[in-house]
């Protein structure tokens, strides 16, 4: 299998997945082209084929990270997220959160008498229990401080009743499951304009960092642009794309050349340790 590491490949993912090994994959980081939402070039996207191969070839513990949403069709929602869901639980996945991509900055609405929609479904999937958590922390609202009167909530099997004093507040506490980024405006992102929906290198950062350690091996079955491999190849981490576009094959190998030719620009700071990209270790930032 050392033929895909670190290599944008042209062709059917589907066919290639068949290529690779059985429980190999650590995480995939993807978004398909969903609901007609994206012009694809016409490709055909057989779903359900494609759950199957990143069934067998997620190792035990591992992560596929599914970032989808639905058009508006006759009034109404497709619900097609959900029911790919499902889908991934029918062939043996759990689901180990169903998470929301908010955008900062939305495309105004077009549909009349609905919301404006600013997120995307992020549900991930995981073959068995999550072998690997490097949870994100933030910073507590109310860190230090003695709430009086402020309860936990005590999570038992039965009746559900708060009777632990939150004082004094921590100083940090696990992430939401609702993330927030601005799309496009980053020169990182920019560098992905060719294609018409990439998702943020900060969405694919933090999801690297969370279920994966270095190392490990980052795929994306529906490249795109590359922005899973390119945040991957900067994180120390392996990867392999795969798109059936020679152009956007292209785009994401141009992207990869870049960042490799200006290492000492990118540095990415994960817990108490920098990434230097020159040689791709972990360098002491204390």
């Amino acid at each position: 299998m050392d033929r895909y590491i670190n290599q944008i490949i042209e062709g059917n993912c589907v066919e290639i997945m068949k290529n690779i090994s059985d429980e190999f994959i650590d995480l995939t980081v993807t978004s398909p082209p969903y609901d007609n939402l994206r012009n694809y070039k016409g490709y055909n996207f057989p779903f359900e084929d494609i759950a199957q191969e990143l069934f067998r070839i997620t190792k035990i513990g591992g992560v596929v990270v599914w970032v989808v949403a639905d058009a508006t069709i006759n009034s109404s929602e497709t619900g097609t997220s959900f029911k790919q869901a499902l889908h991934f639980m029918e062939i043996g996945f759990n689901l180990h959160d169903t998470m929301i991509f908010r955008k900062q900055n939305p495309i105004p609405q077009i549909y009349r008498k609905r919301y404006n929609n600013e997120f995307e479904y992020m549900f991930v999937f995981s073959k068995g229990v999550v072998k690997t958590h490097n949870p994100i922390m933030v910073d507590c609202l109310h860190a230090g401080l003695e709430l009086n009167g402020t309860t936990y909530k005590n999570y038992s099997k039965n009746e559900q009743i708060r009777e632990k004093l939150a004082k004094p507040v921590k100083d940090k506490k696990i992430k939401g499951n609702i993330w927030e980024y601005v799309v496009g405006k980053k020169q990182e992102d920019q560098e992905a304009k060719g294609h018409p929906a990439p998702f943020p290198c900060e969405l694919v950062r933090d999801h690297i960092r969370s279920w994966t350690n270095e190392g490990d091996i980052v795929f994306d079955p529906m490249s795109g642009s590359g922005t899973t491999a390119r945040v991957a190849l900067e994180m120390g981490r392996k990867y392999i794309g795969i798109d059936i576009s020679n152009e956007y094959c292209e785009l994401a190998r141009k992207r990869i050349k870049l960042l490799e030719s200006e290492p000492r620009l990118f540095t990415v700071q994960e817990d108490n340790l920098e990434y230097n990209l020159l040689s791709n270790k972990k360098v002491s930032n204390s």
